[in-house]
C-alpha cells in the first residue's frame, strides 16, 4: 500500500471531507496537524507549493486540496493512486 498523508487544520471544513473521503476508501493514512504558523504547516508548502489545507499525498507525490481528491474520485482515478483495486 502506499503511504498517504493528509495536513489539515482544526476546524476546517474542507479538511473533514477530505478526511471523511479517505475514511470511506478504508486507506490507511497519517493525518498529519498543520496549523498556520507551524513546521507542519511550512512542510505542507514547501512539499505542494500551496498555502491551503488540506494537502494530500501519495508517496510523496502531491494530488491537493479536497476538491481535486473529490474530482479523481468522481473521474475515477483516486482508487488506483491509493492503491486500490477493484476486482
Amino acid at each position: 500500500m502506499p503511504k498517504i498523508e493528509i495536513f489539515t487544520q482544526p476546524g476546517c471544513p474542507f479538511c473533514v471531507r477530505a478526511v471523511s473521503l479517505l475514511k470511506e476508501k478504508k486507506v490507511d493514512f497519517q493525518e498529519i496537524n498543520a496549523p498556520h504558523g507551524t513546521k507542519e504547516r511550512e512542510e505542507s508548502i514547501e512539499r505542494s507549493g500551496k498555502r491551503t489545507v488540506p494537502q494530500t499525498f501519495v508517496d510523496g507525490q502531491a494530488l491537493g486540496g479536497c476538491d481535486d481528491l473529490i474530482s479523481l474520485d468522481r473521474s475515477g482515478k483516486l482508487d488506483s493512486l491509493l492503491g486500490l483495486s477493484h476486482s
